[in-house]
């Protein structure tokens, strides 16, 4: 059990490892293959014990090994994080052939959350491979089904809010993330995600109410809470609608 929980975890960083790579070069249009990684700073190539995950940042003390420029606290944090993720889901799930598969989703939602924050963007790229992860799955049919009603809910409430209030109301990309909490939970977990996702972000669009916030972050964390707690969602709802 342990022994497969370290390497479940070493997996994960390492998928977190490529998850920073995706988030400094898919926004810049970049090639996520080439050229190899290299120091932002003096664009020096990093020999190979400069990438291993979290370990390398610590024996650096999150410095360049050429130039001694900080390399950002980011780095280590998505690796940590997308460990903790596949961890905390090999505990929800066990290790089942799918479980690569709702990591990946997950993972790649984690990278949308990273880059929608720096950049107030989420790829569409980086958006479908988390589609396209969230539907392998034992029932396809069914987590299909639910990631096309999903979709085109969010899609027709968006042209009913863009026609009422006479400008765009919703992006394409809050679509294709709905499509994926919808092939992830289910319903009525999907609509227990939606709720939470605005309770999450009131407070911050309050704080940022000039600027506004980025509202993936919030739909991510929320598929992933409601995700892992499916049956406490499901009991909860139950209790609001009867009692």
């Amino acid at each position: 059990m342990m022994e497969i929980t370290i390497l479940v975890f070493i997996f994960g960083i390492m998928i977190g490892s490529f998850l920073n790579v995706v988030i400094y070069r898919i926004p810049k249009g970049e090639s996520i293959v080439f050229p190899a990684s290299k120091c932002q700073s003096c664009q020096s190539s990093l020999k190979w014990y400069h990438n291993i995950p979290i370990l390398s940042w610590l024996f650096l003390r999150g410095k360049c090994a050429f130039c001694k420029e900080p390399i950002a606290k980011q780095y280590p944090m998505v690796e940590f994080l997308t460990g903790i993720i596949f961890v905390v889901l090999y505990f929800k799930l066990g290790l089942v052939w799918y479980l690569p598969f709702v990591a990946g989703s997950f993972a790649a939602l984690l990278a949308l959350v990273i880059i929608d924050f720096k950049y107030m963007a989420v790829p569409d790229n980086v958006n479908f491979a988390a589609l396209v992860f969230a539907l392998v799955q034992p029932d396809f049919l069914h987590a299909l089904m639910y990631a096309a009603i999903a979709a085109g809910g969010l899609y027709l409430i968006g042209l009913l809010s863009s026609f009422i209030a006479r400008k765009q109301a919703m992006g394409g990309a809050d679509v294709i993330v709905a499509g994926t909490m919808g092939a992830l939970l289910g319903f009525p977990n999907f609509f227990v995600a939606i709720f939470l996702s605005a309770l999450l972000a009131i407070v911050p669009s309050l704080i940022k109410r000039k600027t506004g916030v980025p509202f993936v972050p919030f739909l991510a964390l929320a598929t992933f809470i409601v995700y892992i707690y499916d049956t406490q969602a499901i009991q909860l709802l139950e209790t609001i609608l009867y009692g």
